[in-house]
């Protein structure tokens, strides 16, 4: 029997209880963005039973009732009273504080600024040191590896039968995992599928292992992909009854594998939600993704990966490094050479380009944050251009 090389991608739906917190995290950043584009925002959000807290720093001109937002965006994954957490019920503390200065210096007035440097791209200095990771890959439609569309997808349609009733008695928490089989570097077949979703309590297993089979696993998987052996194990626990912030706590930026590239690709660490564009632990690495997007649309590889690094408080990254794992139409070298003329990875520039001191990112927030075509970093905009230095 021949050995296929196996891979593995978890995704979970919007009221998984880490999912909940970066929800309500980017909620708050929206508000702010709405009122202030120019809100300086790092909000964490920690869930358990019955209670939410919403913490961090926020300087900005825009008035929020933190509270309102915190039970809107309960409301609108679906909870409601027994099902996880009572958006009307639930005690709900704040704690904000302004930016701190020192940061606050460092972003407003880079270190190329401080040294005399007029070009209004450098004024804005990186919110923080870090490095940040893009990718893109030609094995999907959506430029994602395949292990990570296919889960984002089924979660996003455990989500969708629940809420419009197609299968009514599930609940908002969930998890999804899909696992590939390679030949080479090519997809071949599903290996297995894993769909575990909270429930009413009258429900058989049986009922949800038939429904969930066919109304989401069948219902997404192109038929091609699927074979005789592909193994499906649904609620494998045996029961999931108690689910969300009841059942476990939450807490903003704990699924980061799950936001990028699901493990296919390396993550330099830092979480998304709750961040506005200074930070470059999110603007840069929605800058780097379209970066790739673009160059392996423009058909200088067949898949890219692109790492670039910064030093707190200045605009230049310290570095920008490239792999095409050998699939490149031109060297590695000469990809970076065609990088560095089209792009610009300054933090005032790269948020210029994207348009993201605006209110968009509670639509980032679940299912990933990478292969959703209206989000702006999605665009391929650039490939006229580069295929000029090819």
């Amino acid at each position: 029997m021949k050995k296929y090389r196996l891979f593995s991608s978890e995704s979970v739906t919007e009221g998984h209880p880490d999912k909940v917190c970066d929800l309500i995290s980017d909620s708050v950043l929206d508000v702010a963005l709405a009122g202030d584009p120019k809100s300086r925002v790092a909000v964490e959000t920690c869930a358990s039973t019955g209670f939410v807290m919403v913490f961090g720093e926020i300087t900005t001109q825009t008035e929020i009732d933190v509270e309102k937002t915190v039970r809107d965006a309960l409301r609108s994954i679906g909870y409601e009273k027994e099902s996880g957490i009572d958006p009307e019920n639930c005690e709900v503390i704040v704690r904000l504080d302004k930016q701190s200065p020192d940061i606050s210096m460092g972003v407003t007035q880079s270190l190329e600024a401080r040294e005399g440097n007029e070009d209004a791209d450098d004024k804005l200095g990186a919110g923080d040191q870090g490095m940040m990771f893009g990718y893109a890959t030609n094995e999907t439609d959506d430029m994602m590896p395949l292990s990570i569309s296919l889960a984002h997808k089924l979660s996003r349609r455990l989500t969708e039968v629940r809420k419009s009733g197609l299968i009514p008695y599930l609940r908002p928490d969930g998890k999804v995992q899909v696992t590939v089989a390679y030949d080479g570097d090519k997809p071949h077949h599903i290996d297995t599928v894993v769909i575990s979703s909270q429930h009413d309590e009258s429900v058989t297993l049986e009922t949800i292992q038939a429904d969930l089979k066919r109304e989401v696993a069948l219902a997404v998987i192109d038929k091609k992909l699927l074979t005789e052996e592909t193994k499906y194990l649904i609620n494998p626990s045996g029961r999931f009854v108690v689910g969300g912030p009841e059942g476990d706590s939450g807490l903003t930026g704990r699924k980061i594998i799950v936001d990028t590239y699901g493990g296919v690709v390396p993550h330099g660490g830092g979480a998304f939600s709750g961040k506005d564009p200074t930070k470059v632990d999110r603007s840069a690495s929605y800058y780097a993704r379209y970066v790739c997007k673009n160059m392996v649309k423009a058909g200088v590889a067949d898949k890219l990966e692109l790492q670039v690094a910064y030093a707190i408080g200045k605009a230049n990254p310290v570095s920008v490094c490239v792999n095409s794992f050998g699939t490149g139409k031109v060297s590695d070298e000469k990809i970076l050479e065609i990088i560095e003329k089209v792009f610009d990875f300054r933090p005032h520039a790269l948020i210029k380009s994207l348009k993201l001191a605006r209110p968009i990112y509670t639509a980032s927030t679940n299912y990933g944050h990478f292969g959703k075509p209206d989000l702006p970093w999605e665009v391929t905009d650039k490939v006229d251009e580069i295929k000029k230095y090819l």
